[in-house]
């Protein structure tokens, strides 16, 4: 691993909420990124919530000082093998999170979540915060 890290959705919700302890790790840590998917889950509740130009100039802010990584067809290769792996062992995940954890894989990142169904992906290597 290259130490750098993938962040999950809820890892940057609770960043755009100004988690302490979530702040702290970040602090000093080599470089973060989100996949597209996270991206399109931010904007998605944005566009659902109450105060819609306030939520989307936020997510905006994040996505504008983060690097985000498309999804490419080696991203696409991953999520096909983690799915049907997930499958043969009888525990299906929700598509973006698979995808999420095909860009970590990919890209050899750790993966940050506070979700623990990611620990069913085998050879993903996962932080909880």
């Amino acid at each position: 691993m290259n130490g750098r890290f993938l962040l999950d959705t809820n890892i940057l919700i609770a960043v755009l909420n100004n988690d302490a302890a979530v702040n702290r790790r970040l602090s000093g840590r080599p470089e973060s990124l989100l996949s597209v998917i996270s991206v399109g889950e931010l904007l998605r509740g944005a566009y659902g919530s109450q105060r819609v130009e306030a939520n989307l100039h936020r997510v905006r802010g994040i996505t504008g000082r983060m690097v985000v990584i498309p999804c490419t067809v080696e991203t696409a290769e991953a999520y096909a093998l983690i799915k049907q792996g997930l499958r043969s062992k009888g525990r299906p995940l929700p598509d973006n999170d698979i995808w999420i954890a095909a860009a970590a894989h990919q890209h050899g990142l750790v993966l940050v979540s506070r979700d623990r169904h990611f620990r069913e992906i085998e050879g993903l290597t996962v932080e909880e915060w």
